[in-house]
């Protein structure tokens, strides 16, 4: 950790070089004309239970959009635009659920339902200035299990974004933390509690980072609490009209509170270039650098990864982003007589609007920290959703999740065979509105997981795992108080 401490000091000490630089530059170019007005917050579009409503309960998509200019090999997910938000605000707000969940894979039993209450509360917060904007979410409270290994606990979940602009340069200053009982793969689907804030167009969200940038939680078996921060610092330099590079830096670690499962810290840099080749089109090349190291384990694994992109976006209707390319992994512990791995690697995000519906994909394929029960794992990890307007006062969605983990070598001494993951969600849910500021949410999810070795977990081994959750719940928020 402390060789952590002195690569982290010395990234602070040229991300504040770059920025003196940026300031010296900067005084020297012409002022566009629209650089004085601040960048507000992305355009989210909101799950389940969290519709943008009028006071008949109507959805309100009459909110002119911005185009979004972020660059198409950074770290932070493509939107659909940004709404016309031309004021500071705050929002608090709380919320109920009560989850009933069949067998846990904590209990000792072979079934049985247990019965789980999250008591929440939120607040979202959006801050503009002529060239700074600061957005907030933070979702926070307490649940009470029937489940007694379960017993009861706390959650937390914070999204910080602090975003600058002078003339060509953009910072973007992003945080993301989360204490969660469980995986955040198919946490709280169909509740609300699945992200941090208020939700919906007063959620002020912004761009959230991509999953790549974050520690991966895909595997169901790493049990118990955990928490996980991801620091990320992007710096972006328009050469031109059309053309762009971005530097980032971001550090995260994944930590769990029972023993048995593997903590990781992870390290990565990128830099790319962005050229838009017409209004709705872009390309680039990325370079990654991802460095992944274990509490206890003197295994390190150093990734590298170099991408084309391709980009499209049409506000309001379309974002979409893919990139793919080698990709090479260096072992400073040999792996079955291997010190090196060279492997294809790549993503795709599409956001998708039409009518009342909203889809969204995301798709990612590499090396990762290995989910809490791997020392490096070759992942797969798909995520989709589709929102739907119903009728005047339903609101629904359903969702589906898929990765796959398996891991890069035997680092533990059991087994010459890698293990392998395969973990699923499925689910969807309901939300109608009850009155301008509150709303009813029912939900359904089964979570599925299955491995080509035992998975051994409170005195119960299975190769396969298999939870149904069934939740119910309420959630309110005031009105906007200005800033």
């Amino acid at each position: 950790m402390r060789r952590f401490g002195k690569r982290w000091i010395a990234a602070v000490l040229v991300a504040i070089d770059i920025l003196v630089g940026a300031g010296l530059v900067c005084a020297q170019d012409q002022q566009p004309e629209d650089a004085s007005k601040p960048k507000p917050a992305a355009r989210a579009y909101p799950p389940v239970g969290y519709p943008d409503q009028n006071p008949n309960g109507e959805q309100d998509s009459t909110l002119p959009l911005q185009p979004d200019t972020r660059p198409l090999t950074g770290v932070q997910d493509p939107t659909l635009g940004s709404p016309e938000l031309g004021h500071s605000f705050w929002v608090p707000g709380v919320q109920y659920h009560n989850i009933a969940g069949s067998t846990a894979l904590n209990q000792t039993s072979a079934s049985g339902w247990n019965s789980t209450s999250y008591l929440v509360g939120n607040i979202s917060l959006l801050k503009a200035s002529s060239n700074s904007q600061l957005s907030v979410n933070y979702s926070g409270g307490g649940y009470f299990s029937t489940n007694s290994v379960e017993g009861n606990g706390q959650f937390h979940q914070l999204a910080l974004v602090q975003a600058f602009k002078w003339r060509r340069w953009q910072l973007s200053l992003i945080d993301q933390f989360s204490y969660l009982p469980e995986s955040s793969f198919g946490f709280g689907l169909g509740t609300g509690i699945s992200i941090p804030g208020i939700g919906g167009s007063l959620g002020s969200v912004l761009s959230g980072l991509q999953g790549t940038y974050q520690p991966n939680q895909s595997i169901l078996t790493s049990i118990g609490a955990r928490y996980n921060n991801s620091f990320t610092t992007q710096v972006v330099y328009a050469l031109n009209r059309r053309s762009s590079i971005n530097v980032a830096g971001s550090y995260g670690i994944l930590r769990f509170v029972k023993a048995g499962n593997i903590d990781s810290d992870d390290v990565i840099a990128n830099v790319g270039y962005n050229y838009l080749i017409s209004k709705k089109d872009s390309i680039g090349v990325l370079y990654r650098f991802s460095e992944y190291r274990y509490i206890g384990n003197a295994q390190v694994l150093d990734d590298h990864a170099v991408h084309a992109a391709y980009g499209r976006k049409i506000t309001g209707r379309l974002a979409l982003q893919l990139l793919g390319g080698p990709e090479i992994t260096t072992f400073r512990i040999p792996v079955r007589g291997q010190t090196r791995r060279v492997s294809p690697s790549g993503s795709a995000t599409l956001s998708y609007a039409w009518g009342a519906n909203n889809l969204s994909l995301t798709y990612s394929h590499g090396v990762s920290n290995g989910g809490g029960a791997q020392v490096g794992a070759n992942s797969d990890q798909v995520q989709t959703g589709l929102d739907r307007q119903i009728s005047r006062y339903w609101h629904g969605n359903i969702n589906f999740g898929y990765a796959r983990n398996e891991g890069l070598g035997n680092f533990s001494g059991l087994s010459q065979n890698a293990q392998v993951f395969d973990s699923y969600y499925v689910g969807g849910g309901l939300g109608r509105p009850l009155g301008r500021n509150s709303t009813l949410l029912l939900g359904y999810t089964a979570r599925i997981q299955t491995s080509n070795q035992a998975v051994c977990a409170a005195g119960t081994c299975s190769t396969s795992y298999t939870q149904h959750q069934v939740s119910v719940g309420f959630s309110w928020h005031a009105r906007p108080f200005g800033l």
